[in-house]
């Protein structure tokens, strides 16, 4: 399958985005736009092919399009934002799943999901429940998948906004993670622990490379310590509205 990858540009409110866990600093946008042209020039660069989903300027946080939407095999599930000021995002999400030919299928109130919750690694979907994700949600995503075959397991989660916060996945399936945010991480076999939080999050961009932020120097030096390739982005003007490398793209396949 082709790698695919939804990206949304920043648009004019960013520095009113939802901050949550962290205090609120200024945000330079002409700095944040010219962050996110790297972040998208990283995929392009290494085989991924990027569609850009149609503007949403009223939304401050429209750019971490990963909330918006879940896609497993031939469906996408469109998500329904914890934080009521973000449900505008998801039309041009499912505007462009539905252009590229995805089943589409809907969370539905009074339940919440955002994808930043959703981790797919070892053939299955980790559904971290957050104030961000419902238990309810959980399982309508289990009937919505129910014909594509799909493992989902519910992670409790407490410290963090999101799963992907705190959780990510190597290419060969083992779990990288900030301890510190992980409320069991005993219960993680094989755990990579990053040394910092903003290396907790990566993106595989193919068998052994991942993408990761440039404030992670320290998990830089341990991925390629063990064999893998690192491109180092720098967002830090997004990491201030609580952003990292995953929840900048909606990435299939």
């Amino acid at each position: 399958m082709p790698k695919l990858a939804l990206v949304r540009r920043p648009g004019p409110l960013l520095a009113d985005g939802i901050v949550t866990r962290r205090a609120r600093t200024d945000i330079d946008l002409d700095l944040a736009r010219a962050q996110w042209d790297g972040y998208v020039a990283a995929l392009r660069g290494h085989g991924w092919r990027t569609v850009e989903v149609a503007p949403a300027d009223a939304c401050p946080d429209a750019v971490f399009v990963e909330d918006t939407a879940v896609v497993h095999g031939d469906t996408a599930i469109i998500c329904r934002p914890g934080n009521l000021a973000r449900r505008p995002e998801t039309s041009g999400t499912e505007a462009t799943l539905r252009d590229l030919g995805y089943r589409i299928a809907r969370i539905e109130g009074p339940d919440a999901l955002e994808g930043g919750d959703v981790l797919a690694a070892g053939g299955r979907l980790w559904v971290g429940l957050t104030t961000r994700t419902s238990h309810g949600a959980l399982e309508q995503m289990r009937r919505h998948l129910a014909d594509e075959g799909a493992d989902l397991v519910g992670v409790p989660l407490s410290k963090v906004l999101h799963l992907k916060s705190t959780l990510t996945a190597l290419p060969d399936g083992t779990f990288l993670g900030w301890e510190a945010g992980i409320d069991d991480p005993a219960s993680w076999p094989g755990l990579v622990a990053a040394p910092e939080a903003e290396g907790a999050c990566v993106v595989c961009l193919g068998t052994d490379t991942v993408l990761l932020s440039a404030a992670a120097s320290r998990t830089r030096a341990l991925l390629e310590g063990r064999g893998l390739a690192v491109v180092s982005v720098d967002i830090s003007e997004l990491e201030k509205l609580e952003g990292c490398v995953t929840c900048l793209s909606v990435r299939i396949g």
